[in-house]
């Protein structure tokens, strides 16, 4: 039976442990995104670079030099990006694209939208013996009223946002500068980096965060991948079920936004059952409600035992830690939620002495020893 001045000392840990890590994830993080974004960064890239650096020579005063890693690496990242540039680019050219057609369509379905209300307002109005065309009056009064209305609030929402949006994309592009230098120095001094963590009193906590950062990192975008596939399939089979004549576009666009934080399948899917509704298309609907409904439960059930099986949480532990994530963080949560779980039950064994250096690397044998931080027994 354990001393309570035991358990005292570990309840202390405990609470002590998890105010460090709320504390980190709140104020450090933000501070530390940009520089921990540019070595990993380095990381992804040292290998590549390392190769070009040392079979590309330039003549210097006449002596033959490598060309630094740093160099390299940053030329390698400038590509990386400008492909991406790119890509980026003919996806919002395709978007304008699909907006230009959907806006050459949205008289039609105003149209048809208008013939719809007086319809069922001139039915309403002989079934209850009202006079004709007061109903479609009225209508087009609260339609005319609502549009007014929208227009007065949008010019003051444009104005409050734009500046917003421009502080925001601001703030990023001095992001993105600051991880990509970040990026440049840390491939140009790892070593250093290596060896000034290596001889660090706090060596055991920088050996154990990185771990687990690169253990949930890996976790997240594994259980992602495979989300993303199983919806984007479930999402076509639906498609073609409506007999959607563009069901593969449809089905990757949907499943692609199911993968992207706030967003979900709802964004699409649950708008377009209420159309199919308005338009006494049950089949259509019911299919397009099931197939939220499938996808919703689908990412929930996934996403709790995937990212517990990887991680080494199990799927009550994971749902409650992204949960409490959810709430602390807001969408970032999913993941600093289940990683300040593992972190703080992996501190808290360290400094509590029961947590060893192999345990944090490969794992114990079983039955032996492993080589800990303290001295160890014969």
């Amino acid at each position: 039976m354990e001393k309570p001045g035991k358990k005292l000392k570990k309840l202390f840990i405990i609470i002590g442990t998890t105010g460090a890590v709320y504390a980190g994830f709140r104020y450090l993080l933000p501070l530390v995104a940009p520089f921990l974004a540019g070595y990993v960064f380095a990381l992804l890239l040292r290998p590549s670079a390392r190769f070009f650096s040392y079979r590309l020579r330039v003549t210097l005063r006449g002596r033959r030099r490598h060309v630094p890693v740093g160099v390299v690496g940053g030329v390698e990242l400038l590509l990386v990006l400008a492909l991406l540039g790119g890509l980026c680019y003919h996806l919002v050219l395709k978007l304008c694209e699909e907006g230009k057609m959907l806006m050459l369509q949205l008289p039609r379905w105003l149209e048809a939208f208008d013939c719809w209300l007086t319809g069922n307002c001139r039915l309403m109005e002989e079934a209850f013996g009202l006079r004709q065309d007061s109903l479609c009056r009225l209508a087009g009064e609260m339609l005319a009223d609502l549009t007014d209305m929208g227009r007065s609030a949008a010019m003051p929402f444009l104005m409050e946002n734009s500046m917003t949006a421009l502080h925001f994309l601001a703030k990023a592009a001095l992001v993105g500068l600051v991880s990509f230098l970040a990026a440049v120095l840390s491939l140009q001094e790892m070593e250093e980096l290596r060896d000034r963590r290596d001889q660090s009193m706090f060596r055991r906590e920088f050996n154990l965060i990185g771990n687990r950062l690169v253990q949930t990192g890996k976790a997240w975008f594994r259980s992602q991948g495979i989300i993303l596939c199983i919806t984007t399939a479930l999402c076509i089979a639906g498609m073609l079920l409506i007999k959607n004549p563009y069901y593969l576009m449809a089905g990757i666009g949907i499943g692609i936004l199911d993968a992207l934080p706030i967003f979900g399948t709802g964004t699409v899917l649950i708008p377009w059952a209420v159309i199919e509704i308005v338009s006494h298309e049950w089949r259509q609907a019911l299919i397009l409600l099931g197939l939220y409904l499938v996808c919703y439960f689908v990412r929930q059930i996934l996403e709790a035992r995937l990212m517990g099986s990887q991680v080494g949480l199990s799927p009550l532990e994971t749902l409650a830690a992204v949960y409490v994530g959810l709430e602390l963080f807001g969408f970032l949560g999913f993941i600093l939620g289940p990683l300040g779980l593992l972190l703080i039950e992996d501190l808290t064994e360290m400094w509590a002495g029961t947590l060893s250096f192999r345990n944090l690397r490969s794992g114990c044998r079983e039955g032996g020893r492993c080589s800990g931080f303290g001295p160890k027994k014969h």
